[in-house]
């Protein structure tokens, strides 16, 4: 049974920092990419980062580029999203989602990633 279980989210200011955690279970972690995503409310699941399955390789959205940073330690099957200078508009619930790289599936899209966890809150305030 595949799990990914997001933690770390929660309440900050604006310009503050959180990072958050996904244990993976259930899957051979490091055959799989990994990849964030984020959906406020009333608007659709938006690509926030990803990194490949050894981690010499990452994507940002543009809105986040520069201020997140995603890494993974393969040894813990856990995927990281350090989040810095924190902005109202980052509010959301975050998601991480495993991609078993498929050819010719695009990064950016949900589609691409077969396992989903249940979602952190993240809410930054003004």
């Amino acid at each position: 049974q595949v799990q990914l279980v997001e933690s770390g989210g929660g309440l900050v200011q604006a310009g503050g920092s959180l990072r958050l955690s996904c244990a993976v279970s259930g899957l051979t972690f490091s055959r799989y990419a990994m990849g964030w995503f984020r959906q406020a409310p009333g608007k659709e699941r938006e690509f926030v980062s990803r990194i490949s399955r050894s981690g010499d390789r990452t994507y940002y959205a543009d809105s986040v580029k520069g201020r997140f940073t995603i890494s993974r330690d393969n040894a813990k099957n856990t995927v990281y999203l350090q989040m810095n200078s924190l902005k109202p508009q980052d509010t959301a619930v975050y998601y991480c989602g495993a991609d078993p790289g498929y050819f010719g599936r695009p990064y950016y899209s949900t589609s691409t990633y077969d396992y989903w966890g249940q979602g952190t809150q993240v809410t930054v305030s003004s």
